[in-house]
């Protein structure tokens, strides 16, 4: 699946707040035939709605699909895009654009993707304006592309509400919160995590509501932060320890970030080793303070305070932090 649009940066307001105190800057199926490739089933495609499993039909083309028999799903669909069968042709349109079992075709998925959206198909809308917004197999065309993602969007796909949204704010950054809203709400309902997390930030910086609202704001920051969002999971600890939305929550705060350093977030490394040097979540450890201060240095994200608290250590524990960096796993 086609990643959603990234966030915009000119559309949100500083996202990290300083924690007080720790100086830290802003910052099985059956066996496949030997000629198939058995790969794991995309979750995000539509089925047909109609239609049985049995015979030469859509339905069929997709249960293949789905059991990874990628190549006879597309003998079983190419006659019938080719008749007209939207599903069929949608179908076909993720088959070339991942190359499940054939190699990768980025101008013939365009062209399912394209013959299926203009029969009305949402998640072919969708895709088709991913790729009208890239312009890579097909001309750019952003305006084709507003058009798709509003209909895929009006007629329930999530991941289109949400590029919806952004594409209103993009339009107009002083006014477009407010249409956005709706959007965004109905992709984060859903479970989209982008959307929670741009819902969050309307909330906590009064952007297309009425006021800003902390407590509406964590909690979708939360959710963000569950369905696996990084940048969420971030700002959700230093919520958690300033307080912020609800009851401070120091140790549950240090989860959250220390989890996101230990997968390699740069921003996530640099403040837990504050949270170690200072005692914030966790008891203080120098040890531990000194080697996530070494993994911040080779992140790119340490800053004066940490640089000034390891010049101070002994020869023998800055040799230690760098020996207990060494043997980290990559993030």
């Amino acid at each position: 699946m086609r990643r959603a649009l990234v966030l915009l940066a000119l559309l949100w307001s500083p996202a990290f707040a300083q924690v007080p105190g720790l100086g830290v800057p802003p910052a099985p199926p059956e066996p496949a035939p030997p000629a198939e490739t058995n790969l794991p089933t995309p979750s995000g495609l539509a089925q047909p709605t109609t239609g049985d499993e049995g015979g030469n039909s859509a339905a069929a083309a997709y249960g293949h699909f789905q059991r990874g028999y990628y190549l006879s799903a597309l003998r079983m669909a190419e006659p019938l895009a080719n008749l007209g069968d939207a599903s069929a042709q949608t179908l076909l349109g993720e088959i070339y654009a991942r190359g499940l079992g054939v190699p990768r075709d980025e101008a013939e998925a365009a062209r399912w993707y394209g013959i299926a959206a203009k029969a009305g198909v949402p998640e072919a809308q969708f895709r088709y304006a991913m790729i009208l917004i890239e312009g890579r197999a097909v001309p750019r065309d952003d305006a084709s592309a507003r058009d798709l993602m509003k209909a895929a969007a009006d007629a329930g796909n999530p991941l289109a509400a949400f590029n919806y949204g952004q594409m209103l704010i993009q339009a107009s950054p002083t006014g477009g919160f407010a249409d956005a809203l709706g959007y965004f709400q109905r992709a984060a309902e859903a479970g989209v995590p982008d959307a929670q997390y741009a819902l969050a930030q309307l909330y906590a910086y009064g952007r297309g509501v009425a006021a800003g609202d902390d407590q509406q704001a964590r909690q979708w920051l939360e959710k963000a932060a569950r369905s696996g969002h990084d940048t969420a999971q971030i700002e959700l600890g230093i919520w958690l320890i300033n307080g912020r939305g609800g009851e401070k929550d120091p140790s549950e705060g240090f989860r959250w970030l220390k989890g996101a350093a230990e997968r390699g977030n740069p921003i996530a490394v640099n403040r837990v080793a504050h949270l170690y040097k200072d005692g914030v979540g966790a008891p203080a450890d120098r040890a531990e303070a000194a080697r996530w201060t070494v993994l911040a240095r080779r992140a790119a994200n340490s800053d004066a305070t940490l640089d000034a608290f390891f010049r101070q250590l002994p020869e023998a524990e800055q040799k230690t932090a760098l020996e207990a960096a060494n043997r980290t796993p990559a993030g």
